[in-house]
């Protein structure tokens, strides 16, 4: 008798039924340069929207000098990993300050309070990935419209569990 990854005994035939079923098909993402879809902010920067739900949800960000990248949030379920391209960001962890140089990392867990914005001595990007992944470029899009005043920010307070966005200081 073979053991299933469960620990418990099994037939060889119900083991094997049992995996083939369980097993996900893996598709690796190619996203090109110009294939990437492009929303602008108004301060000159812009998300650049790289990958979208599973496994990992992936964009580029770029702020203009002093921008906000965003204002405090957690996530319920996905870990968010930043990595500073260029520039310097201050990031606010749970009530602390870090000031991140280009090169550096900061991941955040789960349910961990964060914001996060360019210092005002220069513009800054940043590579943000999360997950597990969340569809959220549909979040970023809205993001786009409310900084350039064509929607207000409280339309997004009703999604905040579908994008697992949950802000700290709304309801």
């Amino acid at each position: 008798m073979d053991m299933t990854a469960d620990g418990k005994r099994s037939t060889g035939t119900a083991t094997a039924t049992a995996t083939a079923t369980a097993v996900a098909v893996a598709v690796a993402v190619v996203v090109r340069a110009e294939d990437a879809e492009y929303v602008p902010l108004p301060h000159g920067g812009g998300f650049t929207l790289l990958t979208d739900g599973a496994p990992l949800g992936a964009n580029r960000l770029a702020l203009g000098s002093g921008a906000a990248g965003a204002r405090p949030h957690f996530h319920a379920r996905s870990a968010e990993l930043f990595h500073v391209l260029a520039g310097t960001v201050e990031f606010r962890l749970d009530g602390a300050v870090e000031t991140v140089g280009a090169g550096g990392t900061v991941l955040i867990p789960p349910g961990v309070p964060h914001a996060f914005g360019a210092t005002a001595d220069g513009p800054a990007e940043l590579l943000a990935v999360l997950g597990p992944a969340v569809e959220r470029f549909d979040y970023f899009r809205a993001l786009g419209r409310v900084q350039h005043g064509l929607q207000s920010f409280d339309d997004l307070l009703p999604e905040q569990e579908r994008y697992d966005v949950h802000f700290v200081d709304r309801a």
